[in-house]
């Protein structure tokens, strides 16, 4: 059991007091990397504990009072002190006042921005207990008298009071979520947020590369709206600090698919959500139907023997994607090749894969290690920070070739980072093949696209020389499922590290030394491939903006 839980956690209290078994700890351990649950709650999910065991083992691991509410408990006078606003946001009811300390039993005892309020409001030093929060809210409806009704606590301007009604009325976030996504597709938004403030969550929409807020939310009833769209979105308590998934959602009928990205952060998750157009990654080459000069610079870079590629895009399953089309590509008869990493591998070829660790140094060591293997082809999915970085290039000095994943969007941004790794000797650019860098561009839907003016603050964004006769975006029809894109397409930049772009490259300290050459010799990549697209009217200025420009 040792093994599996730490010291002073919830699962050892409660083993501790003799309330779970090393057999209920495997089972909930089981439960929780099945349902992405907390500890907690995959103990209650299988009826191993209660509710109360858990807030009494939450008390135990804070060494807080746990007390079960009754009125004759309660002070009146205290009661007076915390408003019943401030009570119902943050679940909880004072107990008594001796002398400049306030007693109060709270719900969730590690909400801070809840502790500073009461202190700030009261001007009294604060001491709490745990209690149910069931129990909490009964004493609140006995001592500030009904409010007739919980409210989610979402105030916005944008939309219609009977709409903020049915918002509010639904504790659950279900109608909340909805509005939001409508909102988003009916107001073309690129991407909305939730950001979680400490007392409050504010809601932003982003179009054009300008964010705007939409309204707030009340932060009581976060954590439960949070989890809500972790389900929606197929996105468990993993422990990352980071996770994305996809969530379908019904619109006049028709599914529409929006990606949702969630961060882990004080006040609660981070959570941008963003509308999704599936792009699928062929497993031929020529499928992609690339430039010619493009499609000839992949052809060589996978008939490398030895040296470095690598691919960059912030987008996890399509750098694991464009990864497999370059193994696709390659000759692998008779070579040992091994997968570091979850993604890469899964097109028509199969291949061993290696759990690659989250942590920067053991990354780095188990890179290192698989060179013990004898590979000829290492894959690496992400190789982003210094020491797995520095590992990689190793290996190919060492006569492997390797395929390595770089979280960063943007050819600019590859190069700007790779000078700086090359100022800090994490590798010699000699060893370097070259560099696979995309991003995804959604293509208007051609049954509804219409004309469209961009206002000022748009063309000033996009800087361009000669703008178009005519912009375009859309509305949504039965077509796209209202979504306003027909496909999702990649635009690449597949440079080669030739001896002429070494000799540069090994001169220069600054980034732009780089782009000046690559310009003079005639290179073209995403920049003038997205002109092209937004000049034939096949995408929307903003999309331009946002996957081009920024």
């Amino acid at each position: 059991m040792a093994d599996q839980i730490k010291k002073g956690s919830l699962g050892d209290i409660l083993s501790a007091s003799q309330i779970i078994s090393e057999a209920d700890i495997s089972l909930a351990l089981d439960e929780q990397k099945r349902t992405g649950a907390r500890f907690g709650e995959a103990l209650v999910n299988l009826g191993i504990v209660t509710q109360e065991d858990i807030d009494w083992a939450l008390s135990n691991q804070l060494d807080l009072p746990y007390i079960r509410l009754k009125s004759d408990m309660i002070d009146p006078d205290a009661v007076k002190l915390i408003p019943a606003a401030m009570a119902r946001k943050f679940n909880l009811i004072p107990l008594i006042k001796a002398g400049g300390e306030l007693n109060i039993a709270i719900a969730d005892p590690l909400n801070k921005p809840a502790i500073e309020a009461v202190e700030q409001h009261s001007g009294c030093t604060v001491n709490i207990s745990v209690a149910l929060i069931r129990e909490v809210r009964e004493m609140i409806e006995i001592f500030y008298g009904s409010s007739g009704r919980d409210s989610l606590g979402f105030s916005s301007g944008a939309f219609a009071e009977k709409a903020l009604d049915a918002i509010n009325a639904d504790l659950s976030g279900g109608k909340l979520l909805d509005y939001l996504l409508i909102f988003i597709l009916q107001n073309r938004l690129s991407s909305l947020s939730l950001q979680p403030l400490g007392d409050s969550v504010a809601v932003s929409g982003r179009r054009s590369g300008v964010s705007r807020p939409i309204g707030t939310l009340a932060s009581n009833y976060y954590p439960d709206i949070s989890m809500k769209i972790r389900k929606n979105a197929g996105i468990g308590q993993s422990g990352a600090p980071c996770d994305s998934g996809l969530l379908t959602f019904s619109y006049r009928s028709h599914p529409i698919t929006f990606q949702v990205a969630m961060m882990s952060g004080y006040g609660g998750d981070y959570v941008t959500i963003r509308p999704h157009v599936a792009a699928s990654v062929p497993a031929r080459l020529a499928e992609l139907h690339l430039p010619a000069h493009q499609e000839s610079s992949f052809a060589q870079l996978a008939r490398a023997r030895q040296g470095v590629t690598f691919f960059a895009s912030r987008n996890t399953q399509e750098r694991d994607s464009f990864i497999d089309l370059m193994l696709e590509e390659m000759d692998t008869n008779g070579k040992n090749v091994i997968i570091l990493g979850e993604g890469p591998g899964r097109m028509n070829k199969r291949f061993p894969r290696i759990r690659l660790p989250q942590g920067e140094t053991e990354r780095a060591g188990v890179i290192m290690s698989a060179l013990d293997h004898a590979p000829d082809i290492l894959v690496i999915e992400n190789a982003t920070e210094a020491l797995p970085f520095a590992a990689a290039c190793r290996a190919a000095m060492r006569g492997k070739l390797v395929l390595a994943g770089l979280e960063i969007r943007g050819t600019r941004n590859v190069l700007r980072q790779l000078l700086l790794y090359q100022q800090k000797n994490y590798f010699l650019p000699v060893f370097v093949n070259g560099l696979v860098s995309f991003k995804g561009i959604q293509i208007l839907c051609p049954e509804c696209r219409t004309d469209y003016t961009p206002p000022p603050e748009e063309l000033v964004v996009m800087n361009l020389p000669q703008p178009p006769q005519t912009f375009f975006r859309t509305t949504g029809c039965d077509s796209c499922g209202h979504s306003g894109f027909s496909k999702r397409r990649f635009l690449l930049d597949v440079l080669k590290f030739d001896d002429d772009f070494l000799r540069v490259f090994e001169q220069s300290t600054d980034v732009s030394a780089l782009e000046e050459y690559l310009g003079a010799v005639g290179y073209r990549g995403i920049g003038e491939e997205g002109l092209q697209i937004l000049n034939s009217g096949e995408v929307s200025p903003e999309e331009y903006i946002a996957a081009v420009v920024l």
